[in-house]
This record gives structure tokens, C-alpha cells and sequence, in this order.
């Protein structure tokens, strides 16, 4: 088990990065650093796919169906509202939506999944996720403040900042429950193929978007400058790094989680994600968090900490008629 909370660990904090990046590059359209982000993936998994070209070639075409919906919804739409979502709220109000998804996933998987993984005892797992839902709602709390306090805040946009967040949500709600469906249904399946099938079926689908915004972009006359913006070094590197190690690196280590641990408990652990994502948006502020933000961000890992503890029992069956 220890070793599955070792590749969620990596995992999440190789997606924290991925709050960062649009704070890093805020003149640059969330859809265009969706689509370039997995563009660079797709790329990076060409040469990854010709090493495991047999195991691919295994893949039948349900497998890819399913490895096209993961990369257009886990990807794709994902990123596109969460890059928006942060550029509208500075970071945290986004993250800690996003936080929520510890929570949410361990209650869907605790009740679609008992009968594969074994029931987390539902009067044991209400204390860990309530004092998660409590840290969350600190952090949020101090950002609140925070906003509220800058001479230039909008409301509107930290408003629609939180529906486009909330819309990310559901996408990545979706994503680990149905991914981990696929890798418990295949455990003679190396989880670094399904990650390179993942990164070849995205690269279509990010090429096509890439080229619509492009097309949007001339069409509505902007006058941002494509194809790679207006620091195009600084851009390519950035998504070069998130392709590879917040894209394929990221889902690599979260399928070896997922292979490992219920999915109700590696729910739980995207909460690292969040703790990654809130220090990595606080050093590039160059701030302390607030006590309050402290405290939050030590009630996730406490929750966590707690959920570790708990085991899964099996499910009762139900009754014959």
C-alpha cells in the first residue's frame, strides 16, 4: 500500500505544476496552453510509443475508445477550464475547488466500487473528509479576504473563475474512476503503455484544437501572436516540461497508484495535488500563506493521514430473493 501512496505523492506533485504555468503566463489564452500542453505530450509519447509498440499493438479498439475519452475529457476540457478558472481567480480559489476532489471521488468510489475494492466504513471515512472539507473552506476563507482587500478585484471574474473550476471538477471526477475501471480490468497491462496510449490518443485531438484557435485568434482579428505568443522560448519550455512530467510522468505514477490502492483511498490522495499547487502558487508570489491558509493546508494532511489508517472491509451482499 505504502508504495501506491509513494506514486500518488509524485504524482501529485507533479500536477501541482500545472496551477502554476498559467499564473506563469498570464497574456497567453487557457485554451491555447491546454492545447499546447498536450500537443507536447502527444509528441513526447511517439518516440515512448515505438519502445512499446507490442504491448500497444495488444490495445483493442474499445481500449482506445476508452483512451479517447480519458485524454478528451481528463485532458483536454480539464485543463481548458482550470487554465481559465485560475487566470480569473489568481490560483487558490481554483485549487481548493479542485481540492474538493479528494472528498468527492472517495464517496463516488466508496459507492460504485465496494464490491471490487473492499467498503471503507463509511462512520470511519466521515471524519477524514469532513476535516478535509474544513481545510478546504479555511484556505478559501483567507483567499475571500485577500481579494477583497485589492483595490482592483472583480468579483465577476473570481465568480466565473469558480464555475469554470467547478466545471473542472466534474471532468477530473470522472477521469480517475473511469481510469482506474480500465487498469483494474487489465492488471496484466503495464501501466506506462496505458500512460503512452493516453499521450498518442490526446495528440489528434490537441492538434485539431491547437489549429482552431489559431483560426479563432485570426479570425476575430487579435493581435496575439501566434503560433507560440509573445515569449515563444519561455512558452515552448514550459510546455515541453508539463508534457513530460506533469502530463506523462503525472499519469505514469497515478496508474501505478490506481493499480495499487482502492479506489476510494487513492482518491483521497489527490489532495496532494492541491498541497503541491498552493506552496508552488505561494513561491511564485513570493509571500508566506496567512495562518489561515496554513491551517487549512495541515487539516488536508491530516485527513489524509487519517484516511491512511482506515481499511476496507468487504461489502455486504446483497440479499437473495
Amino acid at each position: 500500500m505504502w508504495l501506491g501512496v509513494g506514486f500518488a505523492l509524485l504524482a501529485g506533485m507533479l500536477w501541482g505544476l500545472v496551477f502554476l504555468v498559467p499564473l506563469l503566463l498570464p497574456e497567453y489564452p487557457a485554451a491555447l496552453l491546454a492545447m499546447a500542453r498536450y500537443l507536447a505530450f502527444g509528441l513526447l509519447c511517439l518516440p515512448l510509443a515505438w519502445l512499446d509498440w507490442g504491448a500497444l499493438r495488444r490495445l483493442t479498439r474499445a481500449d482506445w475508445l476508452t483512451a479517447l475519452k480519458l485524454a478528451a475529457v481528463g485532458n483536454l476540457a480539464y485543463y481548458t477550464l482550470l487554465a481559465s478558472s485560475i487566470q480569473g481567480t489568481g490560483g487558490p480559489l481554483t485549487t481548493l475547488i479542485i481540492g474538493t476532489l479528494p472528498v468527492l471521488i472517495a464517496i463516488a468510489a466508496n459507492q460504485r466500487n465496494a464490491e471490487r475494492d473492499g467498503l471503507l466504513p463509511w462512520r470511519r471515512l466521515m471524519l477524514p473528509l469532513g476535516i478535509m472539507l474544513l481545510g478546504i473552506g479555511l484556505v478559501n476563507q483567507a483567499e475571500m479576504t485577500r481579494l477583497l482587500q485589492q483595490p482592483d478585484a472583480s468579483l465577476t471574474a473570481y465568480a466565473l473563475g469558480a464555475l469554470l473550476a467547478l466545471g473542472a471538477l466534474a471532468c477530473w471526477t470522472w477521469y480517475p474512476l473511469r481510469n482506474a475501471d480500465w487498469l483494474r480490468q487489465h492488471p496484466d497491462r503495464n501501466p506506462r503503455v496505458w500512460a503512452t496510449a493516453q499521450g498518442l490518443a490526446t495528440l489528434p485531438m490537441a492538434l485539431c484544437g491547437f489549429a482552431l484557435v489559431w483560426a479563432w485568434m485570426a479570425l476575430s482579428g487579435s493581435t496575439f501572436p501566434m503560433p507560440f505568443g509573445p515569449d515563444p522560448l519561455f512558452f515552448l519550455s514550459l510546455m515541453l516540461a508539463l508534457g513530460l512530467f506533469a502530463s506523462w510522468c503525472g499519469i505514469l505514477c497515478w496508474n501505478q497508484a490506481s493499480k495499487r490502492l482502492p479506489t476510494a483511498l487513492a482518491g483521497q490522495l489527490i489532495v496532494f495535488e492541491t498541497v503541491a499547487a498552493l506552496i508552488y502558487i505561494f513561491w511564485w508570489r513570493g509571500e508566506w500563506p496567512q495562518g489561515l491558509t496554513i491551517a487549512g493546508m495541515a487539516l488536508l494532511l491530516l485527513g489524509v493521514w487519517l484516511a491512511l489508517r482506515i481499511r476496507p472491509v468487504a461489502a455486504p451482499r446483497p440479499a437473495q430473493v
